[in-house]
């Protein structure tokens, strides 16, 4: 099949998966979740004021009506006011974007450079002293609690060593590097136990292909053989793993942002669940959902790329 073609058809397919989400935001955010006038008005509101606000708000439309209206704001990005800040919401995720993005596109590379050579590294040598040093260590870094690794670092590094700094963000380069070099750090750390070991069980089943002894017997160096062939074939999986993340890229990370006083997506999204902006909370869900639908679209077209046997259906 031609790759537009196939493009075409699977970009067609994200519009009916994209109106079931909606369908299930609406049912949370319409008809789960708390009257809105409740929060917004608070528990003494008279009749006429919350039928203003239910009026002013569109809830008094008929639910089909309320449904296309969400379907709308997923089409066209237009998510309306926030009720807490009064803000246009697309205003907010624009320039909440630039420090989410300052703080997850170096976690994103460095995290995902240092897991993969690391896999390599201890796949060649396998079965040896640093494949099983890697391996603990590994575990040993899945065991220890997100938040414990974050209040240490910046307890020790920042408050205690004052390496870096502990929180806060300026906007504009140079001048956010400073506060992005600790949460950088702290979750490339955590990050680290569970890529490794997805990455070298990835690499080591690739390894024991018959192919590859087929390589080796040919005289070919293990060097070669794990570069040339094992990396080049185990990279259906690598490619799944790395791009899957790249959604929360744009998203953000919402713990780092909030304990780094870092004005991201993620940091807007916890501030609009505690305040309960439900316009925002709404908005950041369409975003999440869209995001994971087109870049699972990539994914399968990227697999024809590393991977020549595989097609277009």
């Amino acid at each position: 099949m031609n790759l537009y073609a196939y493009i075409l058809r699977r970009l067609l397919y994200v519009i009916p998966v994209l109106l079931g989400v909606c369908l299930v935001i609406f049912v949370l955010f319409n008809l789960v979740a708390p009257d809105p006038a409740f929060i917004l008005l608070g528990k003494h509101a008279t009749h006429q004021q919350i039928a203003e606000l239910h009026h002013e708000l569109g809830m008094d439309k008929p639910f089909i009506a309320q449904y296309f209206d969400t379907v709308k704001t997923a089409f066209t990005f237009d998510f309306g006011y926030s009720w807490a800040s009064k803000q246009n919401i697309w205003q907010m995720i624009k320039a909440g974007a630039g420090p989410s993005l300052s703080v997850t596109g170096p976690l994103f590379v460095i995290s995902n450079i240092f897991a993969i050579s690391l896999a390599l590294l201890v796949a060649f040598y396998r079965g040896k002293l640093i494949d099983k040093f890697v391996l603990v260590l590994s575990i040993a870094g899945m065991s220890i609690p997100s938040l414990a690794v974050v209040l240490f670092g910046q307890w020790f590094f920042a408050y205690k060593l004052g390496l870096f700094e502990i929180s806060g963000y300026e906007n504009g380069f140079p001048n956010f590097i400073p506060y992005v070099i600790l949460p950088v750090i702290l979750y490339v750390f955590i990050s680290f136990g569970g890529d490794t070991r997805f990455y070298r069980t990835v690499i080591l089943d690739e390894a024991y292909q018959d192919y590859v002894r087929t390589a080796r017997s040919k005289g070919l160096s293990e060097l070669k053989v794990m570069f040339k062939h094992v990396l080049k074939n185990s990279m259906i999986p690598i490619l799944t793993q790395i791009i899957i993340q790249i959604p929360y890229l744009i998203l953000g990370l919402i713990f780092a942002e909030s304990f780094f006083s870092i004005p991201g997506l993620g940091a807007m999204t916890i501030n609009a669940i505690n305040n309960s902006d439900f316009p925002v909370i709404k908005a950041m869900t369409i975003l999440s959902a869209v995001a994971f639908i087109l870049f699972g679209v990539i994914t399968d077209v990227l697999y024809t790329v590393v991977d020549p046997r595989m097609k277009l259906k």
